[in-house]
């Protein structure tokens, strides 16, 4: 019961379904968002410190016991289970989530402990936010990036391939000048409706 990863037929390593983690991640995301800005709009830190307390025991579980056990895992795993699995290796990811336990104790004794509010919390908070979001939107895992770094032994199954450098780019991949004048002309385009009138106040005054 207690490992971390599954044995898949075929490979060597402990493999988890990326599809399943990003799920979990997304949900975990979700969360904690609407508690973080809970608080910031009213300034009620009570469903933070729920949520934090959440967190904490999932990645706990995630951890220290197994992570087909932790909660937002198996609710990750129930929506997902009609899609073909994508197979990455286990051994990154508790690098990841570590990081994410490490953060969810910075927070737990914060704010539950503590009941402090200030930039240390805003910052951990959006660190936190910001490693779920890439996880489950982009399927870039920070903790995989700093296990390749201290391994000589790289991480061998990545979701997409992204490990493999040297695999290249299709085409359909690439980003042709139309896409890219169009981007460049929607930021522009917004940063002058965003601070366009700021800069005319302060120029005319008026």
């Amino acid at each position: 019961m207690i490992k971390f990863g599954e044995k898949v037929a075929g490979y060597d390593e402990l493999m988890f379904n990326e599809r399943e983690v990003r799920a979990a991640a997304g949900i975990v995301f979700l969360l904690a968002f609407m508690a973080f800005m809970n608080g910031f709009l009213t300034g009620n830190n009570e469903p933070t410190k729920l949520i934090v307390l959440v967190f904490l025991f999932d990645f706990f579980i995630r951890i220290f016991l197994s992570p087909k056990y932790a909660p937002s895992m198996v609710i990750g795993r129930w929506m997902v289970n009609n899609q073909k699995p994508e197979y990455t290796d286990a051994a990154p990811k508790r690098w990841a989530w570590g990081i994410g336990f490490s953060l969810a104790a910075i927070m737990f004794y914060l704010v539950v402990v503590n009941d402090i509010r200030g930039p240390i919390n805003i910052l951990t908070c959006a660190l936190c936010l910001s490693l779920l979001f890439f996880e489950a939107v982009f399927g870039i895992c920070a903790g995989c990036k700093i296990y390749n770094f201290f391994h000589k032994e790289k991480v061998k199954h990545c979701p997409g391939e992204v490990c493999d450098l040297s695999r290249g780019r299709d085409k359909i991949q690439i980003l042709n000048l139309v896409q890219k004048t169009i981007f460049t002309l929607s930021i522009l385009a917004l940063l002058y409706l965003a601070f366009g009138g700021i800069i005319e106040f302060l120029i005319f005054g008026e």
